[in-house]
């Protein structure tokens, strides 16, 4: 049942009544270029299931629909809940609806969730984080914020929604959180849609890295051969940051391990040759020699700072952690790889990986830095997946799977997918981690009508 949130009375006598969890307002509805939004907001427990009533959170998801149906048929059509990749990544703010929307929107209302922590759902950043304590406490905080809890919460919204199961699509890590919707409330699901992002069930985040450094590996010997004057433009940079202090405009000094992180255009095609005009912005002459651009330097600072989501640091490596720590894998596999490491002879590119140093290198992670050692020590985390329960599936899923995806092992998606019964792929080339980017309206057509066709 809809409750309205309490608001205040004019003497502050509800002033510091905190709303119960199950409470569920609508702030605002919007209507412009095809497309039609509600912003809805709803207060769940920062531990569902808790023995005791106790703290309750702000979950905020905006709702999409397109103004080809009247705001009443609108109304009467099934839900699409949209799980964003990250960790730490916000749901999307879209002013028009093109690609997966503009195709979901025919069928769905789409509901684009911010999982927890992140945009208007009790966001997390270090000044947040402090209300919580010290580092020990924030850390324990912060153990609420994983793919179970998100699952979690989207029960809540969905029964508070009135609505039967629902259809899920998941993007990266977004489909790593429909895994667990699969283990431990699959009843809430009719369908679910999965773009890059089918986790490894069991094991330790070690071998995620193994697989990932081969293929970033892979991907950096690729560009090259496709620019190959940019083999000695990086190596050139790397050296350069060595001899030279170079400031970015915030102060922060760009390092070479820094400056690897652009290797984030490497994971997809609709960004990778983009990596060419970064890098060729990136010498300028000065009366003191050549030094690197502004241009540069204020392009990259976008790429290496965390200060829009800290989360994704933070958190990153326990997404994998099931039952022992994580203790810095990236770092630890690192050793293995030394063609990654900035003083090598021609240092390589680096994908998505955590390393300690971020900690310390990034104004907007230091403050976090005993907060992530604690959780990176952490050996109590709870198991995200049940492989029994996954092996006796009954809900349609459908995944695409991207052969050679840095980002998400391939090899590792097809050993999950073959472990989830009744799991169909799509194991494709044509696309990279982002796919849906590139051809969002294809790819959401092509698995909706895999998982229909099994009706």
């Amino acid at each position: 049942m809809r409750r309205k949130r309490l608001l205040p009375m004019a003497d502050g006598s509800l002033a510091n009544q905190r709303p119960s969890a199950g409470e569920h307002r609508i702030q605002a509805r919007h209507e412009f270029r095809g497309l039609r939004t509600v912003e809805h907001y709803f207060t769940v427990p920062l531990v569902h299931q808790a023995e005791v009533p106790g703290e309750t959170i702000t979950i905020f998801a905006r709702e999409y629909s397109s103004t080809d149906h009247s705001a009443v048929e609108a109304s009467k059509l099934p839900w699409l809940l949209f799980l964003q990749g990250g960790p730490g990544g916000r749901g999307n703010r879209v002013t028009s609806l093109s690609g997966w929307m503009k195709a979901a929107a025919k069928d769905f209302r789409i509901l684009m969730l911010d999982q927890r922590g992140t945009g208007l759902s009790a966001p997390i950043e270090r000044q947040s984080l402090e209300l919580q304590g010290d580092a020990a406490a924030q850390a324990e905080y912060l153990t609420h914020f994983r793919a179970d809890s998100i699952v979690a919460d989207a029960e809540h919204i969905r029964a508070v929604l009135g609505s039967g199961p629902w259809s899920v699509l998941g993007q990266s890590f977004g489909g790593f959180c429909a895994l667990t919707y699969l283990s431990f409330a699959p009843e809430g699901l009719r369908e679910v849609l999965i773009t890059g992002g089918l986790a490894p069930l069991h094991g330790a985040a070690d071998r995620v890295y193994q697989a990932t450094f081969r293929r970033v590996a892979a991907r950096n010997a690729e560009y090259f051969s496709w620019y190959p004057e940019d083999r000695e433009k990086v190596t050139r940079i790397a050296r350069h940051l060595e001899q030279h202090t170079e400031l970015m405009a915030s102060g922060e000094r760009l390092t070479p391990e820094r400056f690897q992180m652009v290797g984030s255009f490497l994971g997809g095609n609709t960004r990778v040759d983009a990596l060419h005009y970064l890098l060729e912005d990136a010498f300028i002459d000065t009366p003191s020699g050549e030094r690197l651009s502004e241009t540069f330097l204020e392009q990259v600072r976008g790429l290496v700072s965390r200060a829009a989501n800290p989360l994704y640091a933070v958190l990153h490596e326990s997404i994998y952690g099931q039952g022992e720590a994580t203790n810095w894998a990236a770092w630890r596999v690192l050793e293995d790889y030394p063609e990654f490491k900035p003083e090598a002879e021609e240092p390589l590119l680096t994908g998505e990986m955590v390393y300690p140093w971020y900690f310390e290198q990034d104004p907007a992670l230091v403050p976090l830095r005993d907060v992530a050692e604690q959780l990176a020590a952490r050996k109590d985390w709870k198991p995200l997946y049940d492989p029994t329960r996954l092996a006796s599936n009954t809900v349609p899923v459908a995944a695409a799977v991207y052969k050679d995806d840095i980002y998400v092992d391939h090899d590792l998606s097809l050993e999950t997918a073959a472990a989830v019964r009744g799991l169909q792929t799509w194991v494709t080339s044509d696309f990279h981690h982002d796919g849906i980017g590139e051809d969002g309206e294809g790819i959401f057509g092509r698995l909706f009508g895999m998982v229909r066709a099994t009706r």
